[in-house]
C-alpha cells in the first residue's frame, strides 16, 4: 500500500459521500478503484467482540506537538501532522500523518456505539498503514479539540493553519490498553492491509464540541459496521 492510498483515504477519484446514491452501500459501484468497498473480506469498521487474549505489548508512543493544518475535505475534519511523531509496533516504526474524526463512531465495542471516534493515521516508509482509534464519549471538554475546533473550517475543501501546533497525545486515554485487528480504510478506496489499534478506554469531549463537529459535517460521517468474516480481534 502506497502513500497515494493514504491521500486517497478521503478520495480524489469518483465523488463519494455518506448519503443517497453516493453513500456507503454504493461506494463499490462508483469507481473501479473502489472495488474493495464491495468485495473486500477484511473491511473496517467492525463491532469488536469475541476477543482472543494475546497479551499485546504496549504501543511505543513517540509524539510531539505537530498538528499544524486543519482541513475540511467534505468528509471529515482532518489535522495534518508534522514529521517526527511515531509509534513503534512489533519493532516497526510508523509515522503519524494526520488525525480526523467521525460522528457517530465507526467501530463499536461489544455492540456499543459512541458519539464520536478519532482516527490517528500512521504510515511506515513503505506506505503500510496503522490506525489508532479512540472512542469519544460525552463529558468534560477535550483540550486538543478546543484548540482545533475553535477555528474549524466550515466549508468543504478549505484549510486553516493552526496558530499553535496541537499534540495528538491529548487524544489518547491515560490507560493505553488496546484491541488489534486487521482491516481496511473506512472510506474509498477501502484498501485492506491496515492494522487497527482500538483503545479499550475512551476519552471525553463536551456536548458542544461533538455538536459543533456534527453541525459542520451536516450529516453522520460513519461507514456502517462490516462483517468480521474469518478475522479475530486480539487483546
Amino acid at each position: 500500500m502506497s502513500l497515494a492510498v493514504l491521500a486517497a483515504e478521503h478520495g480524489h477519484q469518483a465523488h463519494w459521500g455518506y448519503t443517497g446514491q453516493e453513500g456507503p452501500e454504493h461506494w463499490g459501484d462508483l469507481d473501479p478503484s473502489f472495488d474493495f468497498c464491495k468485495r473486500g473480506k477484511n473491511q473496517a469498521p467492525i463491532d469488536l467482540k469475541q476477543f482472543v487474549d494475546a497479551s499485546l505489548p504496549p504501543i511505543g508512543l513517540h509524539y510531539q506537538a505537530g498538528g499544524y493544518n486543519e482541513v475540511n475535505n467534505g468528509h471529515t475534519i482532518q489535522i495534518d501532522y508534522d514529521r517526527g511523531s511515531t509509534i513503534t509496533l512489533d519493532g516497526h516504526t510508523y509515522e503519524l500523518k494526520q488525525f480526523h474524526f467521525h460522528t457517530p463512531s465507526e467501530n463499536h465495542i461489544n455492540g456499543k456505539a459512541f458519539p464520536m471516534e478519532a482516527h490517528l493515521v500512521h504510515a511506515d516508509q513503505e506506505g503500510n498503514l496503522a490506525v489508532i482509534a479512540v472512542m469519544i464519549e460525552e463529558g468534560a471538554e477535550n483540550s486538543v479539540l478546543a484548540a482545533a475546533f475553535s477555528v474549524m473550517p466550515k466549508q468543504p475543501e478549505t484549510t486553516v493553519q493552526l496558530s499553535h501546533k496541537v499534540s495528538a497525545e491529548g487524544l489518547l486515554p491515560a490507560n493505553r490498553d488496546y484491541y488489534r485487528f486487521e482491516g481496511s480504510l473506512t472510506t474509498p478506496p477501502c484498501s485492506e492491509g491496515v492494522i487497527w489499534l482500538v483503545m479499550k478506554h475512551s476519552i471525553t469531549a463536551s456536548a458542544a464540541q461533538i455538536k459543533r463537529f456534527a453541525r459542520v459535517m451536516g450529516h453522520p460521517n460513519n461507514r456502517p459496521i462490516q462483517p468480521l468474516n474469518a478475522r479475530v480481534v486480539i487483546e
